[in-house]
């Protein structure tokens, strides 16, 4: 299967183009391969064209100047990117920051060529649907950080891996948006709890009932 092929492929919304808007936007494409932890943008950069994520995955996050993070959400193949369509619409620079977890492979559609596919229903919809879908994502992430616990949210996110973890502490923190130091204060007070053992860069379940009884306050 060629590129184009799974490009279509990753986005059906192309398949419902007019022929004459598909080729444009196929001519137009800019096919971009870039290794993993590459900074696709950050904030305050312009943004300069639509990214369509056909390999790999980039995460998305609002850094602050101590160093801190706070995960929003993840772009995979399939999907796009929110805050760049955003800043495409309004006219905004960047005010947040895209790092690639993978080695990712993407098209990028410029600016130009994304102002006039917006006239088409099929992409319109494709863009605004996303956007409703990201919103909800990032409705819920405000929730948890706003009325959940620290402690709370850790059990959550450790609930959701599998029995065994291959992790670092400071991956969790990542994810979490918090510091190293409380994420690993927190771990040891759940394994004095019995309810994980941690080795290093593991961490194996041991009580997935009493994490819930965590999870849930």
């Amino acid at each position: 299967m060629s590129s184009t092929d799974t490009f279509i492929e990753r986005y059906p919304v192309l398949a419902e183009l007019p022929e004459a808007a598909r080729t444009a936007l196929l001519d137009a494409a800019q096919w971009v391969t870039v290794p993993a932890g590459t900074v696709l943008f950050d904030d305050h950069q312009a943004c300069e064209g639509f990214p369509f994520v056909v390999r790999g995955s980039v995460r998305v996050i609002k850094a602050s100047p101590n160093g801190r993070e706070l995960p929003l959400y993840r772009v995979s193949p399939g999907e796009t990117c929110v805050i760049s369509s955003s800043c495409l619409l309004g006219h905004e620079d960047y005010n947040a920051r895209g790092i690639t977890e993978t080695e990712t492979e993407m098209v990028m559609l410029p600016k130009p060529v994304f102002d006039a596919l917006l006239g088409e229903p099929a992409f319109r919809g494709f863009v605004f649907h996303l956007f409703s879908d990201r919103i909800a994502e990032l409705m819920q992430l405000i929730e948890e950080v706003a009325f959940h616990k620290l402690d709370q949210r850790l059990a959550t996110l450790l609930l959701g891996k599998g029995r065994i973890l291959h992790t670092t502490h400071q991956q969790l923190a990542d994810e979490l948006g918090s510091v190293r130091e409380i994420i690993s204060r927190l771990l040891k007070g759940f394994a004095a709890q019995s309810l994980v053992k941690l080795s290093r860069e593991q961490i194996e379940i041991l009580d997935p009932a009493g994490l819930r009884h965590v999870a849930g306050g």
